[in-house]
């Protein structure tokens, strides 16, 4: 299995996974973020059907894909480590996984960023502000992998020799991840509802 395939698809099919993670949290002044909500229900219809609807790639989403190897090549290059890949990582609870861009030694995991906006990768290179923007991302690789702390890394090959890394090595966050698995386990209590009644809908 590799990541993207057909069978890494249908193993993260319904469940909450690092990318999903920031959805779950997403929050507006007044409650649960849309994002939240279509989060949930596209859980129950794939738990329901078995098949992933986390198909859809834009332009940005192509570019990062493609890039990432270079992206990890340059980071290995730049940190002098090798980096372990890997393409899915389950957890002890089933409806939970995750799919870290590789590990490192025994306690690193490293997540890749290739933006295609100029701006965001500058602005990883002067504030950090990627491992701002994919905090529960990140943690939710170090709860699911059980890993002490991940590398965040925003990679832009146009930008000139020695700009085209931004490092931000996140430590794992206790109080970050009780919050997480708290709501990862109250938005599987939300999912199963949902299954339950659609399934006694189209009975």
């Amino acid at each position: 299995m590799a990541q993207r395939d057909e069978a890494w698809f249908r193993n993260r099919a319904g469940k909450f996974t690092g990318s999903r993670f920031c959805d779950l949290m997403a929050k507006t002044k007044t409650g649960p973020s849309t994002s939240r909500k279509n989060l949930i229900t596209c859980l129950a219809v794939e738990r329901i059907t078995g098949n992933c609807m986390e198909t859809y790639s834009n332009f940005a989403m192509q570019r990062g894909t493609l890039l990432e190897p270079d992206a990890i090549k340059a980071y290995e290059d730049h940190e002098m480590l090798e980096v372990k890949l890997v393409d899915f990582v389950q957890h002890d609870l089933e409806f939970v996984g995750a799919s870290p861009d590789g590990l490192i030694g025994r306690n690193g995991v490293v997540e890749v960023k290739c933006p295609s906006a100029e701006a965001k990768h500058y602005e990883a290179l002067r504030y950090g502000s990627h491992a701002v923007e994919y905090k529960w991302q990140l943690q939710g690789l170090l709860w699911v992998t059980g890993r002490a702390w991940v590398d965040a890394v925003s990679y832009d090959p146009r930008f000139p020799p020695g700009l085209e890394l931004a490092i931000v090595r996140v430590k794992r966050d206790r109080d970050a991840i009780t919050e997480l698995v708290e709501a990862c386990m109250a938005g599987n209590l939300e999912v199963n509802e949902q299954v339950e009644w659609m399934r006694m809908k189209a009975a």
